[in-house]
């Protein structure tokens, strides 16, 4: 195994790249370690991006917030900025893992790692947030929900790296939430989770809205349906039991051992009813 320490997002690509064996990269290493000691995974070459210039810090500019790919989920909940701007993606963001774990996880990992349960996917579909993708051919953005296609897989070509994760300028009258379900009260998977981004006019009515599950789909779900059953509303009882069902609707949910598809889909649509109620307060209505 060979481990490298690149000082340049360039040089990480390079590596990446030209390496002919299973290639891995290292930010927090939260599931990449684990993954190895439990003999799932043993890359040939692992590229550590931490010591990379940038790549760990958090940046408010005129468009919203990037992300760096090495940021710990734990710097995020201290940015007070961006937990004003976005406290839906940074609380899904701080459910990844225990104390300890939060030190080291990174949201760029948890998206890459593809996990249809990662608790930080669905508050960033929500979001709308952006992947800033650099590799071979130069630098690209696409939509977070574009990268995971499938559990443990992902759209990124040999040698792309996800450099950070952009997430826009909030406007006015604007929030957004998270929400999951796990058996025990802390440091467990998702079995259902929701997020729910959504803007208000003066009046206290939805102008627009993003509704996300995870667990639900061998990746996270964007429903529109539930979406636009809160375009237009004040966000009544009658207004979030249509969103409900949209949810529940959507779910394509598996039988295993942490659930049933009935109840992921029942509970689905619960958690989105849930978050919406939460991100509409938050966005200032009554």
């Amino acid at each position: 195994m060979r481990y490298e320490r690149p000082q340049s997002i360039e040089d990480a690509v390079g590596l990446l790249d030209g390496s002919d064996g299973t290639a891995a990269i290292l930010a927090g290493g939260s599931d990449l370690l684990v993954r190895m000691k439990g003999g799932f995974v043993e890359p040939d070459l692992i590229v550590d991006i931490k010591a990379i210039d940038g790549l760990d810090e958090i940046r408010e500019t005129a468009e919203g917030f990037s992300i760096g790919a090495a940021v710990p989920c734990a710097l995020m909940g201290e940015n007070a900025a961006l937990t004003k701007a976005w406290p839906g993606v940074v609380e899904a963001a701080r459910l990844i893992g225990s104390k300890q774990v939060q030190g080291r996880c990174t949201i760029a990992g948890n998206l890459c790692n593809a996990s249809p349960a990662a608790d930080s996917v669905p508050a960033l579909v929500a979001a709308d947030a952006r992947a800033s993708i650099v590799g071979p051919g130069g630098r690209r953005t696409v939509a977070v929900e574009a990268v995971p296609t499938g559990p443990g897989k992902t759209s990124l070509a040999k040698g792309e790296i996800v450099e950070a994760i952009l997430l826009g300028k909030r406007p006015p009258r604007s929030g957004d939430a998270y929400l999951r379900f796990i058996p025990r009260t802390e440091m467990d998977i998702a079995v259902v989770s929701a997020g729910v981004s959504l803007t208000l006019d003066e009046d206290g009515t939805v102008t627009s809205a993003r509704v996300a599950l995870g667990a639900v789909a061998p990746t996270v779900l964007l429903v529109e349906e539930a979406a636009g059953a809160l375009i237009g509303t004040k966000a009544d009882a009658d207004t979030l039991e249509a969103l409900a069902g949209a949810c529940s609707a959507a779910c394509r949910s598996i039988d295993d051992k942490r659930g049933t598809v009935e109840f992921r889909t029942k509970v689905a649509g619960v958690m989105a009813r849930r978050a919406a109620a939460t991100a509409y307060a938050r966005a200032g209505g009554k």
